[in-house]
């Protein structure tokens, strides 16, 4: 089974969506304590990393958008990678062999494997590109030059 395949998927059904609205919107305007209530009673305060991390989700979740949960240090096949871009895995591995993405070569072995958090770097890079792009094409359009 592949790495994006085992990570926790969370859907919220469409009840949920007010109150993880207003979850997010309590997190906005003020600091807030996630307290864990054990079987006995017992509170476990939870700390603030994990406060944000459930604020993230909440948003997400308000939207109407599934969540998964992955730790960025998780590792990726190449085929993975593409799937989680939307590109084609010979695509990637070209950015690969191009050190577009970093990758390194399991022991042994010509296989590769991709860090998640070199993905999504690679696809905020992406992304801000192809905004540069586009307002570089609005300013072309705006100021009638020919392109």
């Amino acid at each position: 089974m592949s790495v994006l395949g085992n990570a926790a998927r969370i859907e919220a059904g469409s009840a949920d969506r007010e109150l993880l609205a207003r979850v997010e919107a309590t997190a906005a305007t003020r600091p807030v304590q996630l307290v864990l209530r054990g079987p006995e009673g017992a509170d476990i305060v939870l700390p603030e990393a994990l406060v944000r991390l459930v604020t993230a989700a909440a948003h997400d979740l308000a939207q109407g958008n599934d969540v998964f949960a992955l730790a960025v240090e998780t590792c990726l096949t190449p085929n993975e990678a593409a799937r989680l871009l939307g590109l084609s895995r010979p695509f990637v591995s070209r950015l690969l062999d191009e050190g577009e993405i970093p990758s390194r070569h399991l022991p042994g072995s010509s296989h590769r494997v991709v860090r998640l958090a070199d993905v999504l770097d690679f696809q905020v890079r992406r992304e801000r590109r192809a905004e540069g792009r586009r307002r570089i094409m609005e300013a072309a359009e705006e100021a009638d030059l020919p392109y």
